[in-house]
């Protein structure tokens, strides 16, 4: 296996002009290039199915393709042919288009829980719809968030309580309270410490850990004793855990549910659904004060709501869940006993469902490290894989697999050295990665 590095001189210029024109580099911070290896932080030129080709020419088998998002492959045919068809039609007008309600039926036909759906272009925005419905439904201000999930919504409510908090008044981070994943006595204890205030408990209904048995009904109870709407953000497990998201897989119901990420293949859209009685006072057949739910001006751009027809119709039809599941499955496995055999399974562990795989990098005292992650990351882009983390798309195919398990055992030979120097620093080449939040740049 060729081990040497990728000429990344063409993407480091881009880069560089990058950095000179917009904040940070990149439009999303989890993009940037200070969670790569100092100077190896390809630019993307082009995608296609489950690899993509960099300005410079090299190419990768992609992971985690546009922060799980791309979960059919990049330039689907199923869902470029309907974003082409609308795009000849026009894109947007001064009245709804009749593909709106199209889109909302085929929505409200694959998540049956929900009652209504209201499109937005992205997370935040339904995220945050949910909220101010959960407070303008109870009159309550606090909002409870899960301590234990990384991402909720660009909005001063959710950022106000990461390291990343500045500008935000701290009379609003004052009103965002947390609660740990899988505790019901914590969670009640908090309803009870607030009692009359907790507007809506708000988490990712499932992450790298299954959800502990009676975990998610009980919520529903305590939601419903304390009088609270309950919010499942289902960006990620949305489609990747069943095309009715967590809530389909489990049987818990939700009062709201939001959306997006693989909802429209890379395609700008997301959801916010749930409940009529609830949704309904974002509308106009009801005599209550109006909610500002969700008024964008893009929000039903038709082709991204065609992609999205078209991604609901391609995992039902063609059953990419699964598909999504068994390439999982495999990628863990082979990751697993390559790392195994090169004396580092302790160290290199791949967490999650099988559809949403990521992995920890784990020093000799096996603590997260962001200097093993460094090393890592930089044997994985040598050997042609692009991977923040091993989050697999539908394009992938067991030679893609194969071939980044080949190239996983060849990092997990060089991380075997660094453990036993107990030092990373020669394979590392440069500064380490750094987590998204952090109070400092």
């Amino acid at each position: 296996m060729n081990s040497e590095e990728p000429d990344l001189s063409r993407s480091r210029e881009a880069n560089e002009r990058l950095h000179a024109l917009i904040p940070g580099g990149a439009h999303t911070y989890a993009k940037g290039d200070d969670q790569y290896p100092q100077d190896l932080a390809p630019v993307i030129s082009h995608g296609r199915g489950a690899h993509v080709w960099d300005v410079d020419g090299n190419r990768y088998v992609e992971y985690g393709s546009g922060l799980r998002s791309v979960s059919l492959g990049h330039a689907h045919p199923r869902v470029t042919e309907a974003v082409r068809r609308e795009v000849d039609r026009g894109g947007n007008f001064v009245r709804p288009s009749v593909v709106e309600v199209e889109a909302a039926e085929r929505f409200l036909a694959t998540v049956p829980t929900a009652e209504m759906v209201k499109f937005a272009k992205n997370g935040s925005d339904a995220t945050t719809a949910a909220v101010r419905l959960a407070r303008a439904a109870t009159g309550r201000p606090r909002v409870a968030v899960c301590a234990d999930h990384p991402f909720f919504s660009v909005d001063d409510w959710f950022i106000g309580t990461t390291p990343m908090s500045a500008g935000i008044p701290a009379a609003t981070n004052e009103l965002t309270v947390t609660f740990p994943y899988g505790d019901l006595a914590a969670t009640e204890e908090l309803l009870t410490r607030h009692e009359g205030e907790v507007a809506c408990l708000i988490l990712e209904p499932a992450t790298h850990t299954e959800p502990p048995p009676g975990y998610l009904a009980g919520l529903r109870d305590l939601a419903d004793r304390h009088g609270c709407v309950l919010v499942f953000d289902e960006m990620i497990t949305g489609f990747r855990w069943s095309e009715a998201g967590a809530q389909g897989l489990y049987g818990v119901v939700p009062d709201l549910s939001t959306f997006g990420k693989a909802l429209g293949n890379g395609f700008a859209v997301s959801a916010l659904a749930g409940r009529r009685e609830l949704m309904e006072r974002g509308g106009l057949r009801h005599r209550g004060d109006r909610v500002f739910l969700l008024s964008t001006t893009h929000g039903a751009e038709t082709h991204a709501l065609a992609a999205a027809m078209a991604v609901q119709a391609t995992y039902t039809e063609e059953g990419v869940t699964a598909r999504l599941h068994a390439l999982g499955e495999r990628l863990a496995a082979g990751v697993r006993d390559a790392a195994a055999s090169m004396g580092v399974g302790d160290h290199v562990v791949v967490r999650g469902r099988a559809s949403n795989l990521v992995f920890a990098t784990l020093d000799e005292n096996r603590q997260p490290s962001q200097s093993y992650r460094t090393l890592f990351l930089r044997r994985l882009l040598a050997g042609g894989v692009l991977a923040p983390s091993f989050v697999v798309s539908g394009a992938l195919d067991e030679a893609d697999i194969d071939h980044t398990v080949d190239v996983v055992a060849d990092a997990c030979a060089v991380y075997r050295k660094a453990l036993d120097a107990v030092d990373p620093t020669p394979w590392m080449a440069g500064r380490a990665v750094k987590p998204v939040f952090r109070r400092l740049a």
